[in-house]
C-alpha cells in the first residue's frame, strides 16, 4: 500500500510485439519504476500466451492485434499485420486506458514503439502525453528521417555512390544503408519504417535506446528537429551500473535458454579463447550461408559457442554436428546472451548486428565480427567497424554470401592479430562509457531523471 501512495505518475508502455522490441522497453520501465513511476506494459494476447518465461515486477495487460491465435504469422504479411493492428489495437488500447482510468493511479503518459504510430492519436484522444521510443539507434533514425522527407532514396541508385547524410561524420556507401531490397515485402516494410516519422512532431518526447557519447554529432543534429533524449543502453542494470541492484534478466523470453549447458561448457575454456556466434531471435539465414559459416568457424580453429535456433538447424551441413567434438564447439538452440558475453572465456562475438546485440556487446566490452543481414544491421555494422572501431565487417560477395575464407580471416584478425589488440582496447573504453552513461549523473541517467520530473509535474 505504501508503494501505491508514493507512486508519482503512471506510464503505459506499448512495445511492438517482438522480443527485440519488448526487452529495451521493459528495461526502461524498470529504471522508471526504480524512480517511483507506476508502469503497465500492454502487449498482445498472442504474445502473452507464447512467452516461455515472464519474471518481471511490472504489471502486464493484454490488448489485441486482431490475430489472437497466430500473431504476425497468422497475418501472412508484415503489412497486413500492421494494418489490422492499427484498427483492432486502437480499440483495445482505448478500452485498457479507460479501465486504468478507474484505478488509484490513472495513466498520464503513453510510451509507444513508433512502428505503431497510430498510438499518438489514441493518446491525444485521452489527453495524455506521449513519448516515441525508438529501439534502433539515432544514426538509423536519421537515415529514415531523410527518406521520409524525400531527401535520400533507398535503395541507392548506384552501388558505388557515396551518400552524404547531415549529422554523419563520414560518408556512407550503398552497402551501409538499411536494406529491404532482397525481401518481397521490401518497399512496404520500408514504408512502415519511414512512417515512424509521420506524426513525430505531435509527441512530447523522442526516447532513443542509445547513449549520447556513442552518437554525439547525430544526436546534436536530430535534437534540432525533435525533443530527443537518449536513455540507453537498456540492458539489465547488473551488467552496467548495478542500480536497480536486483536486475539481472530481461524477464521476457520467447525461447528457453540452455543456461547450464552453455555456462558449464564456457567454464572449461581458457580466458578470451571462445568465439560466440548468434544471429538473434529473428534473422533467417540461407542454407548456403549457413554452410559457409559452419566451415568458416571450423577452419578458424577457435573454440566456438553457436546459437542455431531449432527452426534453422536443418540448414547445418549434414556431417558438421557429427564431426564436432565437445571441446571444440557447442551448438545450442538458445542461450542466456548476457551471461555468455560477460563470461571471461569469450574473446569475440560474431553477430548479425541487431541493435540490442550490439548494445550488449558494447556494454560488456566484447569486440565483434559483423555479419549484417538486413534492416538496420548494415548501418550498425558500419559504425562498429569505422566509427567506434570495435570490430571488423565480414563482406558479402556479389551473390550476397559471406564466404568461409572471409569469415575465418575476420575471426583471426580480431582474436589473434595486432589490429585485434586495438579493437579490444577500444571495446574496453566503450564499455566504461556505456556504464557511466546510465550511472548516477551520467548522460542517460540525467535524461531519465528529467523525463520523470516532467511526468510528475503533468500528473
Amino acid at each position: 500500500a505504501k508503494e501505491m501512495t508514493t507512486q508519482k505518475a503512471h506510464c503505459l508502455m506499448l512495445p511492438y510485439p517482438f522480443q527485440g522490441h519488448i526487452n529495451p522497453m521493459l528495461q526502461f520501465s524498470k529504471r522508471l519504476q526504480s524512480k517511483r513511476v507506476k508502469i503497465t506494459i500492454a502487449t498482445t494476447k498472442y504474445l502473452l500466451k507464447n512467452m516461455k518465461e515472464i519474471t518481471t515486477s511490472v504489471s502486464i495487460e493484454a490488448i489485441s492485434d486482431g490475430y489472437d491465435d497466430g500473431g504476425r504469422d497468422q497475418a501472412g504479411s508484415f503489412v497486413a499485420y500492421v494494418t489490422r493492428f492499427k484498427e483492432v489495437g486502437s480499440d483495445t488500447l482505448s478500452q485498457l486506458i479507460q479501465k486504468l482510468a478507474n484505478s488509484e493511479c490513472p495513466v498520464n503518459c503513453i510510451v509507444y514503439d513508433p512502428f505503431l504510430s497510430w498510438v499518438v492519436e489514441v493518446a491525444r484522444k485521452f489527453g495524455l502525453v506521449s513519448a516515441a521510443f525508438f529501439t534502433q539507434n539515432c544514426a538509423v533514425d536519421n537515415i529514415y528521417y531523410h527518406v521520409h522527407k524525400g531527401l535520400i532514396k533507398l535503395p541507392p541508385t548506384q552501388n558505388d555512390e557515396k551518400i552524404l547524410i547531415p549529422g554523419f561524420s563520414c560518408p556512407i556507401e550503398a552497402s551501409d544503408v538499411p536494406n529491404y531490397v532482397m525481401k518481397i515485402e521490401g518497399p512496404k516494410i520500408l514504408e512502415v519504417m519511414v512512417n515512424q516519422f509521420s506524426n513525430l512532431d505531435k509527441v512530447d518526447w523522442v526516447l532513443i535506446n542509445s547513449f549520447y557519447e556513442l552518437e554525439k554529432e547525430i544526436i546534436d543534429w536530430m535534437s534540432k528537429l525533435y525533443p530527443i533524449k537518449t536513455i540507453g543502453p537498456t540492458i539489465p542494470s547488473m551488467y552496467l551500473d548495478k542500480r536497480p541492484h536486483d536486475d539481472k534478466e530481461y524477464g521476457l523470453s520467447i525461447f528457453k535458454p540452455m543456461t547450464n549447458e552453455c555456462l558449464n561448457w564456457l567454464n572449461h575454456q581458457p580466458i578470451s579463447s571462445v568465439l560466440y556466434v548468434s544471429f538473434g531471435s529473428f534473422a533467417i539465414v540461407e542454407a548456403e550461408q549457413m554452410e559457409e559459416l559452419a566451415w568458416g568457424l571450423k577452419n578458424s580453429n577457435n573454440n566456438f559457442l553457436w546459437v542455431v535456433r531449432s527452426t534453422e538447424e536443418s540448414k547445418l551441413p549434414k556431417d558438421f554436428l557429427e564431426e564436432l567434438t565437445s571441446e571444440k564447439g557447442l551448438v545450442v538452440p538458445w542461450c542466456p546472451q548476457l551471461q555468455v558475453l560477460e563470461h571471461e572465456s569469450i574473446g569475440c562475438f560474431l553477430t548479425h548486428c541487431g541493435w540490442n546485440s550490439i548494445l550488449e556487446a558494447i556494454s560488456l566490452g566484447v569486440p565483434m565480427v559483423a555479419m549484417p543481414q538486413w534492416t538496420d544491421q548494415p548501418t550498425n555494422a558500419k559504425f562498429v567497424k569505422d566509427v567506434w572501431e570495435i570490430g571488423v565487417r565480414a563482406k558479402q560477395d556479389e551473390k550476397g554470401i559471406v564466404r568461409r575464407e572471409v569469415i575465418e580471416e575476420c575471426i583471426k584478425l580480431v582474436m589473434e592479430e595486432e589490429k585485434g589488440k586495438l579493437i579490444r582496447e577500444n571495446a574496453k573504453k566503450w564499455k566504461e562509457m556505456a556504464r557511466n552513461a546510465v550511472d548516477e549523473g551520467g548522460s542517460s541517467d540525467k535524461n531519465i531523471e528529467e523525463f520523470v520530473s516532467k511526468l510528475v509535474t503533468i500528473s
